[in-house]
């Protein structure tokens, strides 16, 4: 894959990281940098998914003194590491940031040019995103060089692999440091070229949209499919409660993502999903999606 690359001198300590997006990915992502002793801005739109990403936050810390993975102490401690904004301005202080806001471009590219403004131009500007190009979304700042991806996997707490995605303009300094941080906070950094979906939605995504197929199509209900992929083939949930717990919402702009973006008909969104999407039957974080939650 062609790749440019630009000359970099200029490496940065990260020790305070800013997270956009305090939603299920953005909280999780800043539980674990605050546990790993770094401080974190966590910026939200709104106040109230500012404290409700924080409460969960709290909540989590929470469950691990109990099953006595960490003291109460070091809860307290990480808990007194992450400062809850609704101003981005707070980011200029950031000497790492991480986008994880909604899986969709328009959001996405607002977010970068307002961030590629306020934080100094040695700043990484990282993308949570789970399928966006990283060469689009780099295109749009006067840092492509510095732009990177870095997908986490829910739960963030729990999850070890962070798939880091180098557009084209990426250059070697940046895709070390990320690297470097992904190993600091205990997790096992996998590097990727920019396609859409990556590797892991590349492949997972139309797995779980065949399995759609087959309960639109009536070959199964779900809870038989699901049946099949746990006791055959191992999987700890099925491919279609995992769909319920991604949101539903999500797997159908990844697909679309994937259809767009590779031009093969193979990826087209599943018409289930898509009208589930419709009925606002997103999964667990809804109530209701292939199961009610």
């Amino acid at each position: 894959m062609l790749r440019l690359y630009y000359e970099e001198n200029d490496s940065v300590e990260i020790r305070k990281v800013g997270v956009i997006g305090a939603g299920t990915m953005g909280n999780g992502i800043a539980h674990v940098l605050a546990r790993n002793g770094y401080d974190v801005i966590l910026c939200e739109v709104a106040q109230q998914f500012l404290d409700r990403g924080l409460a969960t936050i709290r909540k989590n810390l929470e469950r691990e003194v109990a099953k006595n993975r960490i003291s109460a102490e070091d809860s307290a401690a990480a808990i007194a590491r992450i400062h809850g904004v609704v101003d981005r301005t707070a980011l200029a202080e950031c000497d790492f940031v991480l986008e994880a806001a909604t899986e969709k471009f328009d959001i996405k590219s607002e977010i970068f040019r307002d961030i590629d403004q306020i934080c100094q131009p040695e700043i990484i500007l990282a993308s949570n995103t789970s399928s966006i190009s990283i060469t689009k979304i780099a295109a749009l700042t006067r840092r492509p060089n510095k732009v990177i991806g870095m997908h986490f996997f829910n739960p963030v707490p729990v999850m070890k692999l962070v798939e880091v995605i180098r557009g084209l303009a990426t250059s070697d300094e940046t895709y070390r440091s990320t690297k470097e941080l992904a190993e600091k906070l205990g997790k096992m950094p996998v590097e990727v070229n920019d396609a859409p979906g990556f590797v892991s939605n590349r492949v997972l995504m139309p797995l779980l949209n065949e399995a759609m197929y087959s309960v639109m199509e009536g070959v199964a209900t779900p809870e038989a499919v699901d049946e099949v992929f746990k006791l055959g083939m191992a999987h700890p949930m099925g491919p279609l409660t995992l769909a319920d717990f991604i949101g539903l919402d999500v797997c159908l702009d990844i697909m679309r993502v994937l259809h767009e973006g590779l031009g093969d008909p193979k990826y087209r969104p599943c018409p289930l999903l898509v009208k589930m999407v419709d009925a606002g039957w997103l999964g667990k974080k809804s109530g209701r999606g292939f199961y009610q939650y």
